[in-house]
């Protein structure tokens, strides 16, 4: 065998593994949407490209969480906030080994609180009208097929989106108020009722954010377990609001 030659390709390898790296962590990368937290903007099986250079360019690896290291990501350029309605990858503050996916709904400084289920921000309702869901139901993971479910067309900042409410489901109708601190944010999944958010576990760092979400290239749900194979080719392509 050439020492050189197994050097030499050794050495190849290496780089295109860290230039595929690198991309991922500064530029784009994929996920793949395993709950339902965020019906009916992004279904189970929802396989979404992030991009990562969306509140400025990271210095790649920098935001690393992974076998009990947690490093807060270097900025090397445009730095800047999320804004109201964007749709957030972001290590779980409780475990930043784990990624979430959830909506922005309060920026710092502002006051937020829940009313029976309706969204205050700054004492002020946010509107939303309530829509004809079939389309959505005909469409919905079967984990939550049989559920009451009303939809509402709700615009949070630039960004006009659909989330549910089941009218059957009472176990979190209120939020006191409380001002979200500097540099965090309160986000909250489409799927109110069956979403773990800041209503439960807190506020979202801004060291955590990965990056916004913006659109879905893959759906598809894989027979494993008690899951029933799904492919859902009409969400390819479909972008995030």
């Amino acid at each position: 065998m050439n020492l050189e030659k197994v050097k030499k390709e050794t050495k190849s390898i290496v780089i295109i593994l860290l230039a595929v790296f690198s991309f991922r962590s500064v530029l784009f990368e994929p996920y793949r949407i395993p709950s339902g937290s965020m019906i009916p903007t992004l279904m189970i099986g929802d396989f979404i490209l992030v991009n990562k250079f969306s509140y400025g360019l990271k210095l790649p690896f920098s935001d690393l969480a992974i076998f009990g290291i947690n490093w807060n990501p270097i900025y090397l350029l445009g730095k800047s906030e999320p804004k109201r309605g964007d749709v957030i990858v972001f290590k779980f503050p409780k475990d930043p080994s784990i990624n979430y996916i959830k909506r922005v709904v309060g920026l710092p400084g502002d006051s937020i609180e829940v009313i029976n289920k309706e969204v205050y921000i700054n004492n002020k309702k946010i509107a939303w009208n309530k829509i004809d869901g079939k389309k959505i139901m005909d469409d919905m993971d079967d984990k939550f097929k049989n559920y009451n479910f009303n939809f509402y067309k709700e615009k949070l900042g630039d960004h006009e989106h659909i989330l549910q409410i089941d009218t059957d489901n009472y176990f979190k109708v209120n939020y006191d108020k409380r001002v979200i601190p500097k540099g965090k944010y309160f986000a909250m999944g489409d799927n109110r009722d069956y979403s773990a958010d800041s209503r439960y576990w807190g506020f979202v760092p801004f060291e955590n954010i990965r990056g916004r979400a913006i659109l879905v290239w893959f759906s598809m749900i894989f027979p494993l377990g008690d899951d029933k194979f799904k492919f859902r080719p009409w969400r390819i392509g479909h972008m995030l609001e």
